[in-house]
């Protein structure tokens, strides 16, 4: 029987492992754990009546959410791993009667202690295999203060960027440049830069996937309030005369398709042309502001 608690624990600590890795270095849209609870808060955001401040408070909550969920499944893996060789795998000090001391709540104490590597050395591993098994779950403890931190420092940059190019597109359509104003060199430098803003939000969607869970909030800062101007003004930039406006409009407009084909695979799943995915991804992020 000991070895199927073992195996279990040994599963739920390589399952979170598995999820930190494809969360962090190596993302895909089969989804995992954290892109799961991620969905579901907002998901859940989005039908509550308070849309836009629970949206804002999404992706955060949903992230703290993810980590608590890490290192929960860490902890109680590990316990499983300790508590069928509990007391005689293990060591106590004085004052501490073992038969009194080889419950689940002490094998979790036991693995809270290691994971947080606090060492307090009341109940310490006895066996060799055992010794060797507590420093490498310090180690997993470790790995996953790390890994948030990383995760942390990775998607607010994202987030930056986004906001960013929403704010650039928002001066934009609060100046209604006209077609001749669009017809220049300046114009074309100005859709080109459009072009390689919406190249590097479509590498961190893909890069940090779980950005798309944030809500921008501010009208002037939300990418799903602009995106639709974006489209225009490629169209309205095709229709230049000069050829490098032209040639910056097709760019423009091969970056959004790229952008609509990322959201739709990971995200939207609609199956529409690039103007229905983007319009689709507006209405997901603009309903929550009250769009």
């Amino acid at each position: 029987m000991a070895w199927l608690f073992n195996l279990a624990g040994v599963g739920m600590v390589l399952y979170v492992l598995r999820d930190v890795f494809h969360t962090l270095w190596h993302p895909t849209r089969h989804g995992g754990l954290s892109r799961l609870i991620m969905t579901g808060a907002w998901r859940l955001s989005g039908r509550l009546a308070a849309g836009r401040r629970a949206s804002g408070l999404a992706g955060p909550l949903a992230m703290v959410g993810v980590v608590a969920t890490w290192a929960l499944t860490v902890v109680v893996g590990w316990a499983l791993v300790y508590w069928p060789h509990m007391p005689g795998g293990f060591t106590y000090t004085a004052g501490l009667e073992p038969a009194e001391h080889a419950r689940f709540v002490d094998a979790l104490y036991v693995s809270l202690v290691h994971v947080s590597t606090l060492g307090l050395g009341d109940i310490a591993p006895g066996e060799g295999w055992l010794r060797v098994l507590a420093p490498m779950e310090a180690l997993v403890g470790f790995v996953l203060l790390t890994a948030t931190v990383s995760w942390t420092l990775g998607i607010y940059p994202a987030l930056a960027r986004r906001r960013a190019l929403a704010l650039r597109l928002s001066h934009l359509s609060r100046t209604h440049p006209t077609t001749e104003r669009i017809d220049t060199h300046a114009g074309a430098a100005i859709v080109d830069s459009l072009a390689a803003g919406f190249s590097v939000v479509s590498v961190d969607f893909m890069q940090y996937a779980e950005s798309y869970y944030f809500h921008d909030g501010d009208d002037r800062t939300s990418l799903a309030r602009h995106i639709t101007y974006a489209g225009n003004l490629a169209d309205q930039a095709a229709g230049a005369r000069h050829p490098d406006v032209r040639f910056s409009a097709a760019v423009l407009r091969a970056a959004l398709e790229d952008l609509a084909l990322i959201l739709d695979q990971r995200f939207l799943h609609t199956g529409g042309t690039p103007r229905q995915i983007l319009d689709a991804f507006a209405r997901d992020h603009g309903r929550r502001s009250g769009a």
